[in-house]
């Protein structure tokens, strides 16, 4: 198989969908005396180098958690920062992705967020619904858990409804009412600052997800990081449950 210059990535066989937990920007910022916030900004730059990294690789899904439903809990400063700075990129998506074909799509409960951020979001999705090359998904205000739950919750509405038969609940019409219905579920799932749990992150869509686990904190993360985590995927026999 041809490889990818000045690295060890196959050009076949790469994960088509690729999910990251970007964690460690509160630890990186205390190494360096600064604030938790500071920390966060960097790890903001950090996205927009991965995505066109992973977009110039070749990877057609990239999703991630960039706020969950936990995330709340946090100091109010905190949380207000972590809100600017998703605001922020969503405000800049649409012109930095410009000369790309990637489209934007936001999971999660909007209900908790600001009219402001639901604006923006509802703008650019409308605007990249039909680019085709990548689809960058960010995951905001999001739980695992709150997306199974809504998820039953609907299909409970349905049934009740007579749209479909008790019956008829298959796998399949249940992942229809998840947030990521148009979404593939996660071949591989990066977890950056070493810690060892998924967080409440597509439970439900990781069921055969490949895990890979970074020490690098997330604003240390750079194209050459990912490209190991795609080598590593790319090592690995996926029997999804079969021999």
């Amino acid at each position: 198989m041809p490889l990818f210059k000045k690295s060890n990535i196959k050009s076949e066989n790469l994960p088509a969908h690729i999910a990251i937990i970007m964690d460690g920007n509160g630890r990186w910022a205390k190494k360096r005396g600064l604030s938790r916030n500071a920390g966060h900004q960097e790890g903001a730059r950090t996205i927009r180098k991965i995505v066109e990294s992973a977009y110039n690789i070749g990877i057609k899904y990239i999703t991630l958690f960039a706020f969950s439903s936990e995330n709340w809990s946090r100091p109010k400063e905190e949380v207000d920062e972590l809100m600017r700075l998703c605001l922020d990129y969503l405000k800049n998506a649409e012109k930095e992705t410009s000369d790309k074909d990637i489209r934007v799509r936001v999971i999660g409960n909007r209900e908790g967020l600001s009219l402001e951020i639901r604006e923006q979001i509802q703008k650019i999705e409308k605007r990249t619904e039909n680019k085709k090359k990548m689809t960058m998904v960010i995951a905001l205000n999001y739980g695992g858990r709150q997306d199974i739950l809504q998820a039953a919750s609907k299909l409970a509405d349905d049934v009740a409804k007579g749209i479909l038969k008790q019956e008829e609940i298959t796998e399949e019409e249940f992942a229809k009412r998840l947030y990521t219905y148009d979404i593939p579920d996660p071949d591989l799932l990066i977890r950056t600052s070493g810690e060892l749990r998924i967080s409440n992150f597509l439970i439900w869509q990781c069921s055969y997800t490949e895990f890979y686990f970074s020490n690098v904190l997330w604003p240390d993360i750079k194209e050459k990081h990912l490209k190991e985590a795609i080598a590593d995927y790319q090592k690995r026999s996926r029997r999804f449950g079969g021999l």
